[in-house]
Formats: C-alpha cells, sequence, structure tokens
C-alpha cells in the first residue's frame, strides 16, 4: 500500500509542551497541544512529526499517542549519546511551558488493511508501534509484537495498555536470551503485514529475511538513513523543474534539493539524509538512483517520486513535478 504523506508538509503550528514524563531510563515523553486550546490536524498510526527547537535544530519523532484525541500529539525521545543537538535540548534544556515549531503530521509509514500483523519494536522504535496495536485491536485484528530491548529499564512503555491486546514477546538483552527472529515471525503469507522499527542492524537483517516472503509484507521504519556505496548514476545531470520553468545542473557532491534552492526554487524539506520523507517530488521523466530510506521497493521501482535530498538521477536527465 503506498505511503500517504502529508499534502502539506510545509505546514507548521507552534505548540505548547503540556507535560513531560520520564517513561525508562534516557527516554522522555512530551505532551504538546496548542496554547489556544485549538483541535490538533488529524492524524493516522506510523505518522511522524518535525519539531523545531528554539536552539535552531530540527528533527523527527514519531506521533505514539492516541490519533483519536485531537487534544494533544505525544512523543518520545531518546537520549542520543552522542547527539546531534535535538535530543539533548530536549532532555537538558526543554521544561513545560516552552514553545516548539511543529510540522503537520507526515506518514511514510501507514498501517496497511490485513489479515494479520506481526510488529518488531526495537528499543525506542516501540514508538510508531503503539498506535498500531490500538488500531488492530480496536478493528478485531489479531497481531503479535516482538519488543526488544538492551535492558528492561531502557524500554519505554512497558506497561502501555496497547501492549494487552495481541500477543506481546518483550525481550530483554540483560536477562533474556536472543530472539531468533527468522523462528519467531516464521513464514509471513500475502495477507501479514509485517511491521518494523528500531536500529538499523535489526532492520537490515529483517530486509534479508523477507527476501523469500511474498512482496509487500515486510514494511520498516528507520530513525537513521540506510548505508548506500558510491553513486552508480551519473556524476553530473540536469534536473528541469516543469512547474517552474528552470533547469539545474547537479554535479557530484551536489544534491538536487541543493541545487533548486540555490536557483530559487524553494523546496520543503528537513532532514536532509533521505529519512522523514519531507522533500519528496514527484518525477514526470527520467530514472531517479534511490538513495532514500523511505520508499517501498515497489515504490522506488515505479519512479513515480524520489527523495531529492539524496537520490540521484541514472541517467543524464531528469524532469520534476516541482
Amino acid at each position: 500500500m503506498p505511503h500517504t504523506a502529508v499534502e502539506t508538509p510545509e505546514q507548521r503550528f507552534t505548540l505548547r509542551v503540556r507535560a513531560m514524563r520520564q517513561e525508562a531510563r534516557d527516554v522522555l515523553s512530551l505532551e504538546l497541544d496548542a496554547p489556544d486550546g485549538a483541535e490538533l490536524p488529524a492524524w493516522e498510526p506510523g505518522a511522524h512529526i518535525d519539531l523545531r527547537f528554539a536552539n535552531g535544530v530540527e528533527r523527527q519523532y514519531s506521533l505514539c499517542s492516541d490519533p483519536d484525541d485531537r487534544t494533544m500529539w505525544r512523543v518520545a525521545v531518546l537520549a542520543e549519546s552522542p547527539s546531534r543537538g535535538g535530543s539533548r535540548h530536549v532532555h537538558q534544556s526543554l521544561r513545560v511551558g516552552d514553545l516548539v515549531t511543529v510540522s503537520a503530521p507526515i506518514n511514510h509509514f501507514a498501517l496497511a488493511p490485513d489479515a494479520e500483523y506481526v510488529f518488531i519494536a526495537g528499543g525506542i522504535g516501540i514508538t510508531p508501534i503503539l498506535p498500531m496495536l490500538a488500531d488492530a485491536t480496536r478493528r478485531g485484528v489479531p497481531w503479535r509484537l516482538a519488543y526488544l530491548g538492551s535492558a528492561g529499564e531502557r524500554m519505554a512503555f512497558l506497561s502501555a495498555p496497547q501492549l494487552a491486546g495481541g500477543e506481546t514477546l518483550l525481550v530483554r538483552g540483560d536477562t533474556d536470551d536472543r530472539l531468533d527472529l527468522a523462528a519467531w515471525i516464521g513464514a509471513p503469507a500475502a495477507d501479514t503485514g509485517v511491521y518494523a522499527c528500531g536500529p538499523e542492524r535489526m532492520l537490515d537483517a529483517l530486509e534479508q529475511l523477507s527476501a523469500d516472503w511474498p512482496r509487500g509484507v515486510l514494511h520498516v521504519e528507520r530513525f537513521q538513513a540506510k548505508t548506500f556505496g558510491e553513486s552508480q548514476g551519473a556524476d553530473s545531470f540536469e534536473v528541469v523543474a516543469r512547474r517552474s520553468d528552470l533547469v539545474v545542473t547537479v554535479d557530484r557532491g551536489c544534491s538536487i534539493l541543493e541545487m533548486l534552492e540555490n536557483a530559487g526554487i524553494g523546496v520543503p524539506s528537513s532532514c536532509l539524509e533521505g529519512v522523514c520523507g519531507t522533500c519528496e517530488t514527484a518525477v514526470i521523466d527520467g530514472a531517479p538512483e534511490h538513495r532514500d530510506s523511505v520508499l517501498t521497493p515497489d515504490e522506488r521501482e515505479s519512479n513515480e517520486t524520489m527523495m531529492i535530498c539524496v537520490s540521484r538521477s541514472l541517467g543524464d536527465r531528469l524532469v520534476l513535478d516541482i
């Protein structure tokens, strides 16, 4: 099922930190609401928001509250070491009552209708999974969850009611044996949705496992960009911005996004790593070299869109709807 990106990702709101809670060691949750009490935009399980803090840092966090509760949004922030500035600001400087700039929800990890679900969460990767569990339970769809963590004290939301709606396996690295993912998952049927979020090593292992599964069964959400080798595309290529009636040249070492912005074309963007999906752009003609961590294999093959912050061109010309 195609992801459902927000139609206007550049839309921003000023929200207030209503509450902060220690959910586990090094994990803080933030509840955000509108200072005037206004209803927040609707969202669906799997969505994330961009948070821009007073120090100028912008980061993406998965929504882990109840989509039916339009009075507030909740995210959880892991204290990373080393921090790139976002988690350090949240854990050391942010306070209840502070204002933050927040994007409208963006969803590249949408929960598709299936006969059953298998969920795998690694550490802070439980955050986008929580609303999915609640949604599946509400619809009466059976599900299994493997929630993996390095230690019980580091696993957030262990007592969350969402975990009680299906079959939940907790694997604590400090007390439990390592989970054999292949044996636990088994051979998924074509009408089973496998949804995973967590560290790169776990997701890479799942992608290798899924090589023999029915196409489209595995869905992953990455907090860090996938590792790619050297670009196999053209060293230099032209990008035709059809709606803007401009042509730019993109050399090796430069991004499409960078060259379009240098030409005066404003493009919504955030992570600049091919993770958040904010810069997703429709492709009219040409063959992109996809180097993002968002699109599914089917979406890559269709070449209908690309993430212009990291992806390039296989040929000497791309035509984009921008």
